[in-house]
C-alpha cells in the first residue's frame, strides 16, 4: 500500500543488491561498494528469488516496457555488468578489442561493444560452442585458446586497444596485460577464485596501458532496459536454456555439470 509508481500485473526486473542508503559510498552514488551491500543469493545476506513470491524494495524494481519479455529483464543484471565494463573502458568507434572468456558475462560485453560502434572484436575462450555463439553475436574473429596461442595470435596484429578479461582466470590475467596495444586500456571484468593474480605489469607500464576494475555495475538497469527494447542489444541470444520451474532442482545440476553447453540457462515460471 506503500509503493507509488506500479501496478498489479507490472513486469519488473529486479536488481538484486540492495545497499543501505546512507554510508559514504551510497551517498556518492557508488552504491555497488556500500559496505553493508545486501545481495540475492549471498549466504547471510538475502534470499533467492526461485520461489513463487518474493518482496523487494520497490527502488531496486525496474518496469519493463510492454515489448519486453520476463527473461530478457532477467537477463538485465549480467548486462549490467557488460555496460559498466565498457563505459570503464571509455570504448569509441574504430577501436579493436579482445574479450577473454565467453561466457555470460563475456558476451554481454560482445553485445555492448557492438551497440557502441567497435566492431573489430577477438574472442578467446576453449569451448567450441562458445565461440560459436559469439561468431553468431557479431564477433570478427575467434581464438581457440587450447589450440593456438592467443597472445601471439593477437600481437601479431599490434595488440588490441581495449582488452576485457571476462574469464576471471590466473592464465587470462596475464594474457590480458601482455595483449594491450600502446595506449590501451585492460579491464578487469572476471573475478578469480584466487584474489592474488600475476600481470605484466612491465608491459602495461612500456605501453602506458590504463588497468581498469569493476565491481558489479551501478545506475545501469534504466540503461540496460531502454536499450533492449530499443532494439540495440539482442539480449535475447545469450539464453541457450530455458529451463521450466518444476525441473529446477536437476536443471541447476545439469548447468553447473555441463558448462561448455549450457552458456546461460534461465528458469520460466510460466508453464
Amino acid at each position: 500500500s506503500e509503493v507509488t509508481g506500479f501496478a498489479v500485473g507490472d513486469k519488473v526486473a529486479l536488481e538484486p543488491g540492495v545497499p543501505c542508503g546512507a554510508c559514504k559510498f551510497c551517498m556518492a552514488g557508488h552504491y555497488n561498494l556500500c559496505k553493508k551491500m545486501s545481495f540475492m543469493v549471498i549466504p547471510g545476506e538475502r534470499d533467492g528469488a526461485l520461489r513463487e513470491y518474493l518482496a523487494h524494495p520497490a527502488k531496486m524494481c525496474f518496469k519493463l516496457p510492454p515489448n519486453m519479455s520476463t527473461l530478457e529483464g532477467a537477463l538485465c543484471e549480467p548486462l549490467s555488468v557488460g555496460l559498466y565494463a565498457v563505459e570503464k573502458s571509455g570504448a569509441r568507434l574504430g577501436q579493436s578489442a579482445v574479450i577473454f572468456g565467453t561466457g555470460c558475462i563475456g558476451l554481454v560485453t560482445l553485445l555492448v561493444l557492438k551497440a557502441v560502434g567497435v566492431s573489430d572484436i577477438t574472442v578467446v575462450d576453449i569451448a567450441q560452442k562458445r565461440l560459436d555463439k559469439a561468431l553468431e553475436l557479431g564477433a570478427r574473429r575467434i581464438i581457440r585458446g587450447d589450440k593456438e596461442g592467443a597472445v601471439a595470435a593477437l600481437m601479431a596484429d599490434g595488440g588490441c586497444d581495449l582488452v576485457f578479461d571476462a574469464a576471471g582466470s590466473p592464465i587470462t590475467a596475464l594474457q590480458a596485460t601482455k595483449v594491450v596495444a600502446p595506449n590501451g586500456v585492460v579491464v578487469m571484468v572476471g573475478m578469480a577464485a584466487n584474489p592474488e593474480i600475476k600481470m605484466d605489469m612491465g608491459t602495461l607500464t612500456a605501453r602506458e596501458a590504463r588497468l581498469e576494475t569493476i565491481f558489479r555495475y551501478r545506475n545501469h538497469y534504466p540503461t540496460a532496459i531502454a536499450s533492449v527494447a530499443a532494439g540495440v542489444i539482442p539480449l535475447k541470444k545469450i539464453a541457450s536454456h530455458v529451463f521450466p520451474f518444476s525441473d529446477i532442482a536437476e536443471k541447476v545440476l545439469f548447468s553447473m555439470d555441463h558448462p561448455e553447453e549450457v552458456i546461460k540457462g534461465v528458469i520460466s515460471f510460466v508453464d
